[in-house]
């Protein structure tokens, strides 16, 4: 089994990790209500995708 020659150094190492880190999805807003949602998804708050109406949302007045 190969062993490396040299310990990697803490630069080197950390250079390597910068693309690693995480990043935030793609967010949209709702034409309906204009709450913030995930694109080509149902929201959460009113229930519309493309203009229908596709799942019932309980309110909280209800």
């Amino acid at each position: 089994m190969a062993v490396p020659f040299r310990r990697t150094s803490k630069t080197k190492k950390r250079m390597r990790r910068t693309h690693l880190k995480k990043e935030v999805g793609a967010l949209t807003s709702c034409p309906e209500c204009g709450a913030t949602i995930r694109p080509h998804r149902a929201c959460t708050k009113c229930g519309y995708y493309k203009d229908e109406k596709v799942i019932k949302v309980k309110n909280k007045d209800e």
